[in-house]
C-alpha cells in the first residue's frame, strides 16, 4: 500500500493513495489513527477494514492535499553519511569500514511541499536524495539475514546540509539540524510493494529542474538489512523508528564551482516506485515573517 498522512483541516488524516486519488482511511470502520504510528500499531489485519472501506468511498483528488509528515510524534531519525563510494570519494574522504551516522532531531524536518529554510547564517545549504526505512517491528541486535521483516516501508528524504557548519567540527550535528532542511516524503511504501531492501531503483535529486545526482540504491555499500543489523548493535530500534540510508554522488558542495541552493530555488529529490518530494527554498528570515502572519 502507499500511505500519505495530510491535513484535513485543523489536524491531520492518513490516506490510502491510489494512483492520483486518496481515500482517507481515518474514521472509517472505527479506525481513528491520524498518522503512520497508527497503522503501524495496527498492523495489516487490524488497519485491513478501515481501508476496505475506504477504497469503497468517494477518493479525494491527491493534489488538493497538503501533505504532513507521516508521523506526528517522532521516535528515533537515524542517518548515514558516506553509504555511496562515489560520493565518499566527491567528499575527499576515505573508503569507510564502517558507516558514519549522526541524528536527526525533529525540529529539523518538514514535510514534502513546505519550505526549506536556508538559514541567515550560511550561504552553503545543500541538497542530499536519500532512501529513508520506516522501520515497523523493533527488536535488538538484529540478524542480517532477518533484518528486511522488520521494515514497515520506505520513503524518500532530503537530507539538506549546511556544509559549513558540517565540517566545523567531526562530529555532523549543527549541520545536518538546522529548523526544517530535512523533507520527507510524501508517500511511504509499504515494503511488500518494492524489490527486497528497495534495491535497484534509480535515485535522483534535480535543482530547479536540472539533474543534480543519479544513481541507483543497489550501489549503496551498507544495504538496507546489513544497516538495520549494524544499528540494531548499539540501540533498540522500535517501530516508527526512521533510518536515512546516505546520498549518492552529485551534490553541490563537491561540484566545481560549488552549488548551494538559495530563496527562490526549487528542490526535488525522487526515488522510483515511491514518491517525489518537492519543496521550494525560502530564507530564514522570510519563514519568520511568514509564521508571524500566521
Amino acid at each position: 500500500m502507499r500511505f500519505l498522512v495530510a491535513q484535513d483541516g485543523q489536524a491531520t488524516a492518513l490516506y490510502v493513495v491510489d494512483g492520483g486519488n486518496a481515500h482517507c482511511i481515518t474514521g472509517r470502520d472505527g479506525f481513528s489513527g491520524r498518522d503512520l504510528a497508527a497503522a503501524i500499531e495496527a498492523g495489516p489485519q487490524g488497519i485491513g477494514p478501515a481501508v476496505e472501506a475506504a477504497l469503497a468511498a468517494e477518493p479525494v483528488a491527491l493534489s488538493g492535499l497538503k501533505p504532513a509528515l507521516p508521523f506526528n510524534r517522532f521516535r528515533k531519525v537515524l542517518c548515514l553519511g558516506l553509504n555511496y563510494v562515489d560520493h565518499v570519494k566527491e567528499g575527499g574522504y576515505e573508503i569507510p569500514s564502517y558507516p558514519a551516522m549522526f541524528i536527526r532531531v525533529p525540529q529539523s524536518l518538514m514535510a514534502a511541499g513546505e519550505p526549506m529554510i536556508k538559514p541567515d547564517c550560511s550561504d552553503r545549504l545543500d541538497y542530499e536524495v536519500e532512501l529513508m526505512v520506516v522501520i515497523g517491528r523493533g527488536g535488538r541486535h538484529i540478524d542480517e539475514a532477518d533484518a528486511l521483516d522488520h521494515v514497515f516501508g520506505y520513503t524518500v528524504f532530503n537530507d539538506g546540509s549546511v556544509r559549513d557548519y558540517q565540517r566545523k567540527t567531526h562530529q555532523w550535528t549543527p549541520g545536518k539540524n538546522f529548523d526544517a532542511t530535512g523533507a520527507i516524503g510524501p508517500v511511504v511504501v509499504t515494503a511488500d510493494e518494492l524489490p527486497a531492501g528497495a534495491a535497484g531503483l534509480s535515485i535522483q535529486s534535480r535543482l530547479n529542474g536540472n539533474v543534480m545526482q543519479s544513481a541507483n540504491t543497489s550501489e549503496m555499500m551498507w544495504p538496507v538489512a546489513k544497516t538495520i543489523a549494524t544499528i540494531s548493535e548499539f540501540t533498540t530500534l522500535e517501530p516508527g523508528d526512521l533510518i536515512a540510508t546516505g546520498t549518492p554522488p552529485g551534490v553541490g558542495h563537491a561540484r566545481t564551482p560549488p552549488v548551494f541552493m538559495f530563496p527562490g530555488d526549487v528542490v526535488e529529490v525522487e526515488i522510483e516506485k515511491i514518491c517525489i518530494c518537492r519543496n521550494p527554498i525560502v530564507s530564514e528570515r522570510d519563514a519568520g515573517r511568514s509564521e508571524a502572519a500566521a
